[in-house]
């Protein structure tokens, strides 16, 4: 079972077991992660699920869509290059230990 890594602004990490095919919003949001709102529910028409994707997972998870990139640059006021939309990033095996970083605050 693929494990997911949360960075909490303190640096603290939770480490939660996902499912492959689940989104990394839905699991956080089923466990309860801090920082993680989801408020469309994984729709892709907010950016209340905004990370940062540890750059060793970059490669992996892919690039943004057209339409996220749009929400990311509209949406996010402290984009990096590692941002990504947790709704969009599905869970697989290849991304056992995914690690990802909760930004301060989401629109």
């Amino acid at each position: 079972m693929p494990k997911v890594i949360f960075v909490a602004l303190d640096g603290s990490r939770r480490t939660i077991d996902a499912a492959a095919g689940d989104s990394v919003m839905a699991m956080a949001v089923k466990n309860g992660v801090p920082g993680i709102i989801g408020e469309c529910g994984g729709n892709l028409s907010c950016a209340t699920c905004h990370v940062y994707v540890e750059e060793d997972f970059l490669a992996l998870v892919g690039p943004p869509s057209d339409f996220e990139d749009d929400l990311l640059d509209l949406g996010v006021s402290d984009r990096r290059a590692t941002s990504r939309l947790s709704c969009q990033i599905k869970i697989t095996e290849a991304l056992d230990g995914l690690t990802v970083e909760c930004p301060e605050e989401q629109p």
